[in-house]
């Protein structure tokens, strides 16, 4: 191999030379204080109308500072973190992943993407190290999405060209990810998505089995092992290995979406872990940030991921796998190991389960239809969708966040952060008794 010359390089000129001391360098300006009706302005005329009127309407709260299960507002209130959409199963701001994003800042944020870069490398081996067996090629990218994407790219690579999802699901809100997100609100102003795309009843074995009779070999199944976003909709026993089966028996490729459930938050690494089912693809998330920096991946058996394996720039992005971002996996991979979060979130949530279940027993039957939940992703069904705006309303008032459902209007749904304490989890409790009371006496 012929060696790149060297030439000599002459200094930067003095106008751009960097400051050699601290002191010789402006401080930055301070920011303006968070003003609720100005940064509410701000997203009218330059994000979206519609989230500063959501915004306004929860009382125009500005969140500027977290730590552990609680966020902070600009005007000095703090709230209950239970909602967040399944990102924070450690919390905000766990210090063991905020001290490695600090140190990779310093080092290496983003890199150059010619050389070898090793906290990636790092990174998927400490996520590989806990996937199920076989599951040892790591796609990192930056959202969920995303990772949906890579998989179904992945599946068309091997000839997967008929798209099986479940009704209810929820994949993302891409062009490829919103074809088996199968709600019409968010897929009909986007049509035509993927040709020969269809969804089945999540939970139901022999509409699965027709559709992959009819698909055969050109199927790729898509599925979640408990939907989120679907109302915390749990599957019969023994659906994914079912799923698993099918799949083999017609030779389609599975993809196990484990974005919101994986990492612990149903009380186990995965989803999957409980009927000991081994997918083409498992896609990671939300959990994989540690709360702190965007980061997702697909992760793959050899077999699967030979032609990205093969072509590394087949599928690619420009800042997907940063040292930073994999600062953070590698960081909240570790810390979950080393505080056993699955086994926490598992203590935890059946605690949290039965809470929620008394709180909502003089309800039951009426304004309360369903409680159910897997570790700390927890689901409450209502009789109207009224109810579930009015509860966040009243628990906002009351200093705690949780979360609705995006494919289930009467479902609201609890994701809080595996550090909970025994004292937040009672104020919690307390808070919950006393909106539901609130809300019954208006909506009945």
């Amino acid at each position: 191999m012929t060696a790149l010359p060297v030439t000599e390089t002459a200094p930067f000129p003095a106008a751009r030379r960097a400051p050699e001391a601290a002191e010789d360098a402006a401080p930055p300006p301070a920011d303006p204080p968070a003003d609720g009706a100005h940064i509410a302005r701000l997203y009218r005329e330059h994000l979206a109308a519609g989230r500063a009127v959501l915004g306004e309407v929860l009382g125009g709260m500005v969140e500027t500072v977290s730590e552990g299960a609680w966020v902070h507002t600009a005007d000095g209130r703090r709230y209950l973190d239970f909602g967040g959409y399944g990102v924070f199963i450690l919390g905000h701001r766990h210090p063991a992943v905020t001290a490695a994003v600090h140190r990779q800042i310093d080092a290496h944020p983003l890199a150059t993407r010619v050389f070898l870069e090793p906290v990636a490398a790092r990174a998927a081996a400490a996520l590989a190290a806990h996937t199920p067996l076989g599951l040892d090629r790591v796609h990192f990218v930056n959202s969920g999405a995303e990772a949906t994407e890579a998989g179904l790219k992945l599946a068309r690579a091997h000839g997967r060209t008929a798209l099986v999802s479940t009704v209810g699901g929820y994949h993302g809100k891409t062009l490829g990810a919103l074809s088996a997100t199968a709600n019409p609100t968010y897929q009909d102003p986007f049509r035509p998505l993927l040709p020969d795309s269809a969804a089945v009843p999540f939970g139901d074995r022999e509409a699965l089995e027709d559709m992959l009779a009819r698909f055969g070999e050109r199927a790729c199944v898509i599925v979640e092992p408990v939907q989120g976003e679907g109302g915390v909709r749990i599957p019969p026993p023994g659906y994914l290995a079912d799923a698993g089966r099918l799949c083999r028996t017609y030779g389609a490729f599975l993809i196990v979406d484990e974005i919101q459930t994986g990492l612990g938050r149903l009380g186990s690494w995965w989803g999957v872990d409980t009927e000991h089912v081994r997918p083409d693809v498992l896609l990671v998330g939300k959990g994989l940030s540690g709360g702190v920096v965007p980061v997702a991946a697909m992760v793959a058996t050899d077999e699967a991921y030979a032609p990205f394996s093969r072509d590394p720039y087949l599928h690619t992005s420009t800042f997907a796998a940063s040292p930073l971002a994999c600062a953070a996996a590698l960081a909240a991979v570790q810390t979950m190991e080393r505080e056993d979060v699955p086994g926490r979130a598992r203590a935890l949530g059946l605690r949290l389960l039965h809470g929620v279940r008394a709180a909502c027993t003089p309800y039951t039957g009426g304004l309360v239809r369903d409680v159910r939940g897997r570790g700390l992703l927890i689901g409450m069904e209502f009789a109207v969708e009224q109810a579930v705006g009015e509860l966040i309303l009243e628990l906002v008032g009351r200093g705690v966040l949780v979360n609705h459902s995006l494919n289930a209007g009467r479902v609201l749904r609890l994701t809080p952060p595996a550090v909970v304490t025994d004292d937040e989890l009672g104020l919690f409790l307390t808070a919950l008794s006393e909106a539901l009371r609130a809300v019954a006496a208006r909506v009945g």
